[in-house]
């Protein structure tokens, strides 16, 4: 088996079976986002308690990119520091989009949605449940929607 259909494999079980795919009881921060250009819509729900996201959970409707990038997304901001969350949001958008050095293996599963940089128009898919975790991030406490920018 190649990394390709490893990669595939990945993708396609967290599309068919998703990670933490429910509304968060106690959630402290929260947003929803949508992409106009597919209808990709999220709910990105967190429980951030000082300074860590103890809980990051999701619901949607969204293609597999999507839906995939926001299973493993929620599993891999669990008990990390806000920082670190940042961090890690960074080196996702720059691998997706092109602009990393090629240090997906660092990146553990997220690196399964390296080959989006190939298809610009799946950035968008891929990206969403981020931009929307940063958006609930901004506003702890508040209902932010966001609708991703057709340029980025």
């Amino acid at each position: 088996m190649d990394l390709r259909d490893l990669y595939q494999d990945i993708i396609l079980d967290h599309y068919k079976k998703p990670r933490n795919c429910t509304e968060l009881d106690g959630a402290t921060a929260f947003a929803n986002g949508h992409n106009p250009l597919c209808g990709d819509r999220i709910n990105i729900y967190l429980r951030v308690e000082d300074g860590i996201v103890k809980d990051a959970t999701f619901q949607g409707t969204g293609c597999a990119i999507s839906t995939a990038s926001a299973s493993m997304m929620t599993e891999a901001v669990k008990g990390k520091p806000i920082a670190e969350v940042q961090e890690l949001f960074e080196r996702f958008h720059s691998m997706v989009t092109g602009k990393s050095n090629g240090d997906e293996e660092d990146l553990g599963k997220l690196g399964a949605l390296s080959g989006v940089r190939d298809i610009p128009i799946r950035v968008k898919c891929a990206t969403l449940a981020w931009h929307t975790l940063q958006a609930a991030l901004r506003q702890p406490g508040k209902v932010v929607s966001t609708e991703q920018e057709i340029s980025s």
